[in-house]
């Protein structure tokens, strides 16, 4: 199976703060039929994000699939409080870079889902 990257399979791809202590990552697929396969096959989920993000399991608190946006969202602790002297991205606005590049297996859908375009 080949890779690609998760920016190849988003819209839009996003970080920012949802409290001092943790960052939210939001991956907005590009298509409806991008998105359900991406949840079926669970592509994001806590094995990515602690190889893109070099954490442990501990700091991923959630990641929820959301099928009203075709998006996932995944919230990680912060390693230190936003603001704190050694904080290097107090709004969390550029935490979303490993997500972007992370390599995923990926197949092209067949050709009946290709032009599936939001709904």
């Amino acid at each position: 199976m080949r890779t690609v990257r998760l920016g190849e399979l988003a819209e839009v791809v996003r970080s920012k703060n949802c409290s001092p202590y943790a960052v939210t990552l939001d991956v907005f697929f590009s298509t409806d039929a991008v998105y359900r396969r991406a949840k079926q096959r669970d592509i994001v989920n806590r094995a990515l994000v602690q190889r893109v993000y070099g954490i442990g399991e501990d700091r991923i608190l959630g990641i929820v699939y959301f099928d009203a946006v075709q998006a996932v969202k995944v919230t990680i602790a912060r390693p230190v409080s936003s603001g704190a002297p050694s904080d290097t991205d107090v709004y969390g606005a550029q935490q979303h870079v490993p997500l972007l590049t992370a390599e995923v297996p990926w197949e092209e859908p067949p050709a009946s889902e290709a032009g599936d375009r939001h709904g």
